[in-house]
């Protein structure tokens, strides 16, 4: 934009060093992925117990077990909550400032998170209910800190370390992950401890002790505690340069803000007061309002970025169709390739400890791994590199898994399965999961940066509900089949879609074998060369 070259507050955003304030903004918007992922995914660590604590049937050869509909809506309402608070925070998050909702968001998520632990009922279905009720509105402001979060520290970090520093913001997410597993090794190991209990196949009744009640309980309140501890300081941030100075249009505020945080004196030039003093005080020109403002459904947005929101929408939804269906029904995987014994041979809190050591190892080995690559890679290969070599392997990775899947179910071959099963996850975080969030905070402009984003990440969470859809089936067939073919049809779609939303003139093939054939430049060509990124990043 013509307007950014006059405001000496953003070449100075852009040309900063990297300072501690950064790091700060890192750890602050981290702490609420870290938290987004604690809460999201700690649900799937617990549900078995959810099944033999208020579902029991007395005589039954084997323990309780959530209801189809009642696993779906317990696993996958926050999913939808989480789709209306992207759609509704990251619109207010243009509208109102960033830093005004920016708290709102994680206040909404410390009390969902108590509530969720404190749902009570007179019998099993108004528990679950209850429970339901809460986790959509925790998922609600989980939602909003995805948009605001990826905005935020896109419009604070400078333009040479911009994108690891929102993969680190995003990456906060495996963190969470691994704390989810945890925190219920910890819990379930000390209430076994306390309360040991036999196995379902010796004392159906006894298997489930009373206190195991609490184990549940204390594992989804524990998601409280993190966004407490980061909630002050939160409020603490200043309004983001970028948006005083191009949508408040108040540069003067804006460099008072940014010379505090970065401790340096940014002057602000006398064009800048002058154009902040004639944007407030007179009406805009139409034709320049036209070029410049215009709106998310104008055609102006049409044409300028039409494609690339259509092009991070279908990637967002294709990931998360298979990142999910892998993620939210690890158990059940797990159970298949007989990694975890029969829940007959278990008592409850022993089971519990069961899945969150598997998961604990996967996130260890995998996931968490795959998303500091991200960060350490992110601005030497480029984006579209990573989101592509990652959908790739990926495909190879679950076709490797869904092809011979007799062959996994046989004993003594779930090791094998577990090392592929690590790299889907571990290619997923280095790859589309970890670009997809950072790319729509880049190239959108500012006045509309939060929406798009928020546009981007609610298809991801209609990728989640598709993931969930075959729920019931999964119950009559195969576990891991069911998913694992799933999965690799949409890592492809994912690879088509990025494919053309790159496409700008001639064969898509001929921009792609180009693209194949810049890997082949040396580290210092990449950081500078325009094509190894997905989209131009907008700096406005």
């Amino acid at each position: 934009m013509a307007q950014e070259k006059k405001l000496q507050v953003l070449n100075a955003l852009d040309a900063a060093k990297t300072q501690w304030y950064h790091f700060t903004a890192i750890v602050v918007a981290g702490m609420g992925f870290f938290t987004d992922a604690y809460d999201l995914f700690c649900i799937s660590l617990v549900t078995k117990l959810l099944g033999r604590i208020y579902y029991y049937a007395p005589g039954s050869p084997d323990p309780g077990t959530l209801p189809a509909n009642v696993a779906a809506a317990v696993n996958g309402v926050a999913f939808c909550g989480t789709l209306s608070g992207q759609l509704f925070f990251g619109w207010l998050g243009d509208k109102l400032g960033r830093k005004r909702v920016y708290g709102l968001t994680l206040l909404l998520m410390v009390v969902s998170s108590l509530a969720s632990g404190l749902s009570f009922g007179p019998a099993a279905d108004a528990v679950m209910a209850t429970l339901c009720f809460f986790r959509f509105w925790l998922g609600f402001g989980i939602g909003g800190d995805y948009p605001l979060s990826a905005t935020i520290m896109s419009e604070y970090a400078n333009k040479r370390t911009r994108g690891s520093f929102i993969a680190a913001v995003f990456a906060m997410q495996g963190f969470g992950i691994l704390c989810g597993g945890v925190v219920t090794l910890a819990v379930s190991a000390a209430f076994d401890a306390r309360f040991p209990a036999p196995a379902y196949s010796q004392d159906p009744a006894g298997s489930t002790v009373p206190q195991a009640d609490y184990v549940w309980r204390i594992i989804l309140m524990f998601g409280a505690v993190p966004a407490l501890l980061t909630y002050y300081w939160r409020t603490k941030m200043p309004e983001t340069a970028r948006y005083t100075a191009l949508v408040a249009r108040n540069s003067k505020l804006a460099a008072a803000d940014m010379s505090k945080v970065l401790n340096v004196d940014i002057i602000t030039a006398a064009t800048d007061v002058e154009e902040d003093n004639n944007n407030n005080n007179k009406p805009r020109d139409r034709s320049v309002s036209r070029r410049v403002g215009f709106g998310l459904f104008s055609k102006e947005f049409a044409r300028l970025h039409g494609r690339q929101l259509v092009g991070t929408a279908v990637c967002w939804f294709a990931l998360d169709v298979a990142f999910y269906s892998q993620n939210l029904f690890q158990k059940d995987i797990f159970s298949a390739i007989n990694w975890i014994p029969k829940a007959r041979t278990m008592s409850a809190t022993e089971e519990v400890f069961r899945i969150a050591r598997a998961q604990t190892l996967i996130a260890l080995c995998g996931t968490v791994p795959g998303y500091w690559f991200t960060v350490a890679f992110i601005d030497v290969i480029g984006r579209f590199a990573i989101q592509l070599a990652g959908f790739f392997m990926m495909t190879v990775f679950m076709l490797g898994l869904a092809i011979p899947y007799r062959h996994w179910t046989t004993p003594g071959n779930h090791v094998g399965f577990v090392v592929m099963y690590a790299f889907t996850f571990f290619f997923a975080n280095f790859g589309p999961n970890a670009t997809t969030f950072v790319v729509p905070a880049e190239i959108f402009p500012a006045r509309l940066r939060s929406t798009c984003h928020g546009i981007s990440a609610a298809a991801g969470r209609r990728g989640r509900s598709w993931a969930r859809s075959g729920s019931s089936t999964r119950r009559r067939g195969s576990a891991c089949g069911t998913r694992c073919s799933r999965s690799p049809a949409a890592t492809c779609w994912g690879c088509s879609s990025l494919f053309w939303c790159r496409r700008r003139r001639g064969s898509r093939w001929r921009s792609c074998l180009a693209s194949m054939r810049m890997m082949s430049l040396s580290t210092s060509q990449r950081r500078t060369h325009p094509r190894l990124c997905l989209f131009k990043v907008n700096n406005n």
